[in-house]
């Protein structure tokens, strides 16, 4: 991987039963959602600005709550909401609420503190946030800039190169295309701009209405079935891990 990701592993088995098929190249729909608005952020995140802007106003009020609760409140629901009041007032940081996977100041209870303290400060993230969507003239312009510059760039675009090499599979990527985006942005701009379901009428032969009209699915990958459940005789890598842990902990014979 050459650096550790959580996605990918979905892409590499895509790539490898393409590979065993025989195909060299492969077109990937990677870039859909960030053009064209299929993922939830794209409503999440300007609804809850919206409602929480005006709070952004008030002098310590987010810092302050963030304190108060984040040593307790993910007993009860997620450590998220903890940062609500500091995070939900502008569309960067609400972002970064939406997506990250912990909030920064989670992180001292995994790594160094000191580590996280200069690590956060040189990644400047929330200010790299702000800097996308400055001058943004939509909500939705403004999501579009922060899933493809951030979610899409350095994980999924990165992800689908190394799961794709790893089995000699080339996987374009037409949807990530300057050109594309060049011609859409006036419509993106507008009041209608096109969603998934315009792209998808696009298609020569027409999609049948199975394809067009299911729900939405995530790309899913059975992680919890792999690792293994807890109790007596348990698999996957979670029992795995546990034997070799008991024969290099057990004492030794006689």
């Amino acid at each position: 991987m050459d650096q550790p990701s959580i996605d990918g592993v979905n892409t590499w088995f895509v790539s490898k039963a393409a590979a065993a098929r025989g195909l060299k190249v492969a077109l990937s729909g990677l870039g859909g959602d960030e053009l064209f608005a299929g993922y939830d952020s794209f409503r999440q995140i300007p609804a809850l600005v919206s409602r929480l802007r005006h709070l952004g106003s008030v002098p310590f009020l987010g810092k302050g709550f963030r304190l108060v609760t984040a040593g307790w409140i993910g007993r009860f629901a997620s450590p998220k909401l903890a940062g609500l009041l500091e995070l939900g007032t502008r569309a960067g940081d609400a972002y970064l609420l939406r997506r990250g996977l912990m909030m920064p100041w989670e992180l001292p209870r995994f790594l160094d503190a000191d580590l996280v303290r200069d690590g956060w400060r040189g990644l400047t993230m929330r200010g790299r946030l702000a800097q996308a969507v400055a001058g943004m003239p939509a909500d939705r312009l403004a999501v579009t800039a922060l899933e493809a510059g951030f979610y899409m760039r350095n994980q999924l675009l990165r992800d689908s190169d190394w799961a794709g090499m790893d089995h000699s599979l080339e996987i374009r990527v037409p949807l990530v295309d300057t050109e594309l985006y060049r011609h859409l942005l006036p419509m993106m701009a507008g009041a209608n701009p096109p969603g998934k379901a315009e792209m998808a009428q696009c298609a020569q032969p027409p999609l049948p209405g199975s394809i067009l009209h299911r729900p939405k699915t995530g790309f899913f990958i059975p992680v919890a079935q792999w690792i293994g459940g807890d109790g007596p005789g348990e698999r996957g890598l979670r029992g795995w891990a546990r034997q070799v842990d008991q024969a290099f902990t057990a004492p030794a014979a006689g």
